[in-house]
């Protein structure tokens, strides 16, 4: 698995490498049981509300992928550590088109690109610079105010970043399960959405699903990444 623990060290928060250890076990097991190979997974740690000391402490113990859903907590927390390195850091929440600039600035990855408008701001923040890896995000429900775009129009939103933004690279899709329903079946849907963006980008395989209580789901389903929160770091603080 990409990001497996490496090391420990006398500051680490009681419980962390442990919980780390543990669900990287768990991660093997349903890739194993799916027939696939736990290194072809990346494990995103998602750190919110946590302060950026436990980000640090992750690093040590071999953690190389963080998220983060909210732009400034990113950016704060990048600011705060500099040269934390090597670490990608994925911007995984929705995305205000006002905000886009702050938040290309931050990240590495973002994986909740689902308009047109949002695209164009993130390659209109440095239309030069190094491109940005995106994942499309997919609404995997039937409420429209929900992040992500329908999976009918992911194939088009796909041509439009490709075509229009340059400055973006498309990697995939991403997706959160439904709160009602079997996940196993969002997920297969979100696996037709890949297979429409790779249509359209052939080396976007990338397929961010699967959290702390659904991951050996969106492994089964074919997940490339997977967005493990509390599992590892534990109950979030309250937020201030």
């Amino acid at each position: 698995m990409s990001g497996a623990a490496t090391g420990s060290d006398a500051s680490i928060a009681p419980g962390l490498a442990a919980r780390l250890a543990q669900l990287d076990a768990r991660v093997a097991d349903a890739a194993r049981a799916a027939g696939r190979d736990p290194a072809e997974l990346t494990r995103i740690v998602v750190t919110k509300f946590h302060p950026a000391e436990l980000v640090a402490q992750l690093h040590a113990l071999g953690v190389r992928d963080v998220g983060e859903n909210r732009q400034q907590e990113l950016t704060a927390k990048r600011a705060e550590l500099p040269d934390l390195c090597p670490l990608a850091w994925h911007f995984i929440g929705q995305v205000q088109t006002k905000k886009a600039r702050a938040v290309r600035l931050a990240s590495d990855v973002v994986h909740s690109v689902d308009r047109d408008r949002l695209a164009d701001a993130l390659h209109a923040a440095d239309p030069e610079g190094v491109p940005l890896e995106v994942l499309l995000q997919v609404n995997l429900t039937d409420d429209p105010g929900r992040g992500g775009a329908a999976p009918a129009e992911i194939e088009r939103l796909a041509e439009h970043v490709a075509d229009a933004c340059p400055s973006l690279r498309v990697r995939g899709v991403m997706a959160v399960a439904p709160l009602n329903g079997a996940p196993a079946g969002a997920f297969a849907r979100l696996n037709d959405a890949s297979r429409a963006v790779r249509s359209v980008v052939p080396d976007a395989t990338w397929i961010s699903a699967g959290m702390s209580s659904d991951f050996a789901e969106a492994i089964a389903a074919g997940a490339t990444h997977l967005r493990i929160g509390t599992a590892i770091t534990g109950p979030r603080p309250e937020r201030g």
